[in-house]
């Protein structure tokens, strides 16, 4: 059974939280380096990349995404490298623009450089104007959730030691074994996220580390993200996650981004913003499980109680946000 930091395995005990920082904005390698060392400096437990490619132009406009600086991989050897305890990982990988080859040994080898501080985050990839302005083939998503699974089973033969055979429909290799073994056995933990029923099932069989995301089936952010992410919304997500894990459901930690945030005794200002950037009323963050608004004690009662709900301990903070929600990581972190 795989141990992670700071979690339980206990199937009727609470984990305790932990708290990652998404970051992909840095235009110096100091500035970069420097973001790792405060987010361990903080508390949080790891530092999450982002596997896009685009700068500003015609797909950032499209799909409501923001540009992304640094490319993941040399980003997370980098932000290892910087620091001492910091998990390093990227939330997530799109499948269709790696060879799985390829991507199993990068990944084994940071884990070997960082000491086992790794944490390999996969998807199916959502942002259509990105395959177009990539000439990438983004197929329906069934197949793109198939690849998606034959690519994990790839990996954890890769990862294991013994040779690799795979014949998969999509995913093929064969003839080798795989190197570097990584630090952490059987492997690193695999976070798979989403927001629909297919990939959260599969999810649930094959994670260690499972992300709730929104239904990004549209292909751009909007009002339709932030309500397929709401309170029921999220329930149904945990059940469906349920049915693909079975009896070992309870070995899987949850995670969530918080996507809404506003730790301020006074955060009215700051959530109309979001409502107008989403094209939604205000009230559409109240009990939204992705939204962390009002005071450091409020936020900490957020949690708590979002961990009760849904089970979930694992947050994600975007980069913008980090100090801001420090004394809440101070509080919560490990408890």
């Amino acid at each position: 059974m795989l141990a992670f930091p700071g979690g339980a395995m206990a199937a009727a005990a609470l984990r305790p939280f932990r708290f990652a920082v998404q970051a992909f904005d840095a235009k110096t390698g100091k500035e970069w380096t420097e973001i790792a060392r405060r987010a361990e400096d903080l508390g949080y437990s790891t530092l999450f990349t982002t596997d896009h490619y685009f700068g500003p132009g015609a797909i950032a406009e499209t799909s409501g995404h923001r540009p992304v600086d640094v490319a993941p991989i040399s980003a997370m050897t980098a932000a290892a490298a910087a620091t001492s305890d910091l998990r390093v990982g990227c939330r997530v990988f799109n499948v269709d623009l790696h060879h799985p080859v390829v991507l199993a040994k990068e990944l084994a080898t940071l884990d070997l450089l960082s000491d086992g501080r790794l944490e390999v985050g996969l998807g199916a990839g959502w942002v259509a104007a990105e395959y177009e302005g990539l000439d990438v083939t983004m197929d329906r998503p069934g197949v793109r959730i198939a690849r998606l699974g034959e690519v994990v089973e790839l990996m954890k033969a890769h990862w294991s030691g013994e040779d690799v055979a795979v014949d998969g429909t999509y995913v093929r290799a064969h003839g080798f074994t795989g190197l570097p073994r990584p630090v952490q056995q059987p492997h690193p933990p695999v976070l798979i996220g989403g927001g629909r029923e297919r990939i959260l099932t599969l999810a649930g069989r094959m994670a260690d580390i499972v992300s709730f995301n929104y239904d990004n089936s549209s292909g751009r952010l909007g009002a339709g993200s932030v309500a397929s992410a709401g309170a029921a919304e999220t329930a149904q997500k945990v059940e469906w996650v349920r049915a693909g894990a079975g009896d070992r459901f309870d070995d899987i930690e949850l995670e969530m981004g918080a996507y809404f945030v506003a730790v301020d005794d006074h955060p009215a200002p700051l959530v109309a913003a979001m409502a107008e950037r989403f094209g939604v009323d205000e009230s559409a963050f109240d009990d939204h499980p992705h939204a962390f608004l009002g005071s450091v004690d409020s936020v900490c009662d957020t949690l708590r109680e979002r961990r009760e709900r849904y089970g979930i301990s694992y947050v994600t903070i975007a980069q913008r946000n980090v100090e801001a929600f420090a004394p809440v990581v101070a509080r919560m972190a490990g408890t």
